[in-house]
């Protein structure tokens, strides 16, 4: 087993293949304490690392100093409102006004497997891949259980944290702050690696040393966010690319999140993660449940690299279900760029033959299709084809892009409404808000309440429909607006604060439920590009729009940072129209298939249109994609370095499982004058292998340890945004 409980100890200790994470027990009163999270131990007797030994002492030994010793033990959950002043996991408040809370233990239950998490995206695992800890704790005065779940993993080092919250009392709490995880250690010279940005810059790569009191990131926006990313790694401050300590945390929710790290007075560090607390107060009535979603944690020494590895080999067999997950997408070319809004059948039919021509599998019908939609402000909710635009239906339609040899896929906004729309003058209620006050737009748009059965039912209705009436076989599922005006008036006044969370599980039943009927359907997630892009949208598509921004110079940084906890086969990536429609930059069209090979790949652009020149290239992109495509989805990925650093180059290489080939993907930024070639060392290869470089002049052959210690020479490229992929095969 995975998890092993020493009785005479009262240690709990969970393995992994290269960690350990160990629980103890102590005093009286069964205070579940954090021993230890690292590499990985043969021993378990380590509960000395409490502290218990020392002042202030368990509180049967010395309750005059209790308070002393709640704001120092290192808790697994920390409670409220009795002397643990470090931030908490767990608040309530009571009928009576109170907040206090205080945890023992009672009991616990090893098994084999992983338990579903009810009405949520979460990890899974076959039989004999992973061993589930539950630890039953209790407030007798409250009559409240807590089940501390903790999954360890067999093939990768991960543990899953989440917490279940039965409430056995005579009367109703409201839970106030139900967080996921807590980790207090040592502080060991942590950096916090976190991600930021905004609409168009999203994930963000960010250092910071750890400093008193809390820092970290959240998100109360409704949804993951562009701003904020539900991901922190703590570093120490040596670790590199490819060694040292890193503790991973990462989040399954699509909603508001916090994860926040404090350093106290006593230099611990206390690293919390869940559903933020803002505006968030759950009614939980007498024998309800409560299920907060799953965080997951890595523990590594190699690094960075260690780190992207084990959430990529987690996402990839534990967390992706579509049948999508092990094969290649077809490369699609999407209108919107294309066309936007002004579009009609022999517009559509156009692109769609010339793209079969030269090799494209799918044509993707973006915004502008339904209802009287010919900009962003009207129509939303009325989701009926546009026969003006769509002339003979939509049917007719994806029956001649079919003949050509295409596949047909369909943008929808389900969660929204707008004002102008069918829709809206039948169902005001229908948006979220709050009685008295003007509705707050965006993008001349409100959001649905989705809390609402009678929503839910018509909003997955009308997009059935849609997708029964014909060949559909891909969906973009957008959201371009962040949640404001949260009010409802289906629920009653105490229980307007679970709005945020019930809507983010009215998303995911939805979406599950999309699933279950069309099973064969490629469902690509997004939010106004990389908004809602987390591992709780995972769990539902095997892809995310990445960004809306297509300029490959700006994806390199956007695609660094999402790769960095992401599988490169998740990433919405698309070759685009130049001048950018972005940033106005132009790059050669051979660098945009480049940058877009580390994604799902496919076109956003008129091909009509482009350029004799570029429009050749791309059967040669779709050869390319056909050739690599597997290693780039199953491989593992390395950064070798980093143009957000650097300012001039970007690199990094996909390697095989098997060790048998490595695809290097080098992109000189801006060049420089008077300089010569670089040296890059490449990642991960067997240094007993000998390989060759395809498509080399000269038949060299390099041993593997040569090519990782001592390196190629890349020689410098005429001019800015110029890329060249290096593939290397045994020989």
């Amino acid at each position: 087993m995975a998890v092993v409980y020493h009785e005479k100890e009262r240690i709990f200790k969970l393995d992994t293949p290269n960690t350990s994470y160990i629980i103890g027990i102590v005093d009286k009163e069964n205070f579940v304490g954090h021993v230890y999270y690292g590499k990985k131990l043969k021993d378990h007797n380590v509960g000395y690392l409490m502290g218990t030994e020392e002042a202030p002492f368990v509180p049967s030994k010395n309750n005059r100093d209790r308070v002393s010793f709640l704001d120092s033990f290192p808790m697994e959950y920390p409670c409220s409102g009795l002397g643990d002043y470090r931030g908490s996991c767990f608040e309530v408040r009571t009928a009576g006004g109170h907040n206090a809370v205080s945890l023992s233990y009672v009991s616990h239950r090893i098994y084999a497997g992983k338990p579903k998490l009810s009405g949520l995206p979460a990890t899974f695992a076959k039989e004999g891949e992973c061993d589930t800890l539950e630890l039953l704790c209790e407030d007798k005065v409250l009559g409240l259980q807590v089940v501390l779940i903790y999954s360890a993993f067999k093939d990768v080092d991960v543990i899953a944290r989440s917490v279940k919250i039965i409430n056995k009392g005579s009367e109703a709490v409201y839970l106030t702050k139900a967080l996921s995880c807590c980790v207090d250690m040592n502080n060991q010279d942590f950096e916090l690696l976190t991600m930021h940005g905004s609409w168009a810059r999203e994930r963000m790569i960010e250092y910071r040393k750890v400093g008193h009191g809390y820092q970290g990131v959240e998100s109360f926006r409704g949804e993951s966010s562009h701003q904020d990313h539900p991901f922190m790694a703590l570093k120490q401050k040596n670790a590199t690319q490819e060694s040292g300590s890193v503790y991973g945390f990462h989040f399954v929710y699509s909603g508001n999140f916090i994860g926040q790290v404090e350093l106290n007075q006593f230099d611990m560090v206390r690293a919390v993660m869940g559903i933020h607390p803002e505006n968030f107060c759950w009614k939980l009535e007498q024998n309800a449940e409560f299920q907060t979603p799953e965080v997951v944690m890595v523990y590594t020494e190699d690094g960075l690299d260690g780190m992207t590895h084990n959430y990529h080999e987690l996402y990839r067999n534990h967390l992706i279900r579509s049948e999508y997950k092990n094969k290649k997408r077809p490369i699609l070319i999407n209108n919107w760029e294309a066309t936007y809004f002004d579009f009609n059948t022999e517009k559509l039919l156009a692109i769609a033959k010339t793209a079969a021509e030269h090799g494209i599998e799918m044509l993707v019908m973006d915004d502008g299709w339904f209802g009287h939609r010919n900009d962003d402000n009207t129509s939303l909710g009325d989701w009926e084809v546009n026969e003006t635009k769509i002339t003979g239906g939509l049917k007719a339609l994806v029956d001649e892009v079919n003949k050509l040899g295409l596949k047909f896929g369909i943008w929808f906004e389900p969660e929204m409404i707008s004002p102008d729309s069918n829709l809206y003058k039948e169902h005001p209620d229908w948006a979220l808000q709050i009685p008295g006050r003007v509705g707050s737009l965006c993008r001349n748009q409100y959001v649905l309440d989705l809390t609402r059965e009678d929503v839910r039912e018509h909003t997955y209705e009308s997009i059935a429909k849609i997708l029964r009436s014909a060949n559909i076989e891909y969906v973009k599922w957008d959201m371009n607006r962040q949640l404001t005006d949260i009010g409802s008036f289906e629920l009653p006044a105490d229980r307007q604060g679970e709005i945020y969370h019930r809507y983010v599980l009215a998303v995911y039943e939805l979406q599950e439920r999309l699933m279950q009927e069309f099973p064969h359907l490629l469902l690509e997630n997004c939010s106004g590009g990389g908004a809602r892009f987390d591992p709780g949208m995972l769990y539902y598509s095997p892809q995310i729009w990445c960004s809306d921004d297509t300029d490959a110079v700006e994806r390199l940084k956007i695609q660094e940072g999402t790769a960095l906890v992401y599988p490169l086969s998740t990433m919405g990536a698309h070759v685009s129209d130049c001048p950018n429609h972005t940033v106005g930059r132009s790059t050669p069209f051979e660098t945009r298939g480049y940058v877009a090979l580390a994604g799902t790949f496919g076109y956003e652009l008129d091909i009509t249109k482009i350029s004799e020149e570029d429009r050749k290239m791309i059967p040669e992109q779709v050869k390319m994609y056909h050739t690599y495509n597997d290693l780039v989805r199953e491989g593992d990925y390395y950064r070798i370095a980093s143009y957000r650093e650097n300012h001039y180059f970007d690199c990094y290489e996909v390697v095989a499982k098997d060790k048998s080939e490595a695809l290097v993907t080098y992109v000189q930024v801006l060049n420089r004058p008077n300089y010569h070639s670089r040296t890059i060392c490449l990642k991960g290869l067997d240094p007993e292998k000998r390989y060759k470089l395809e498509g080399a002049e000269n038949e060299r052959v390099y041993l593997g340890d040569t090519l990782m210690n001592a390196g190629i020479r890349v020689e410098n490229l005429w001019g800015d945004y110029k890329g060249r992929l290096l593939h290397f095969v045994e020989a």
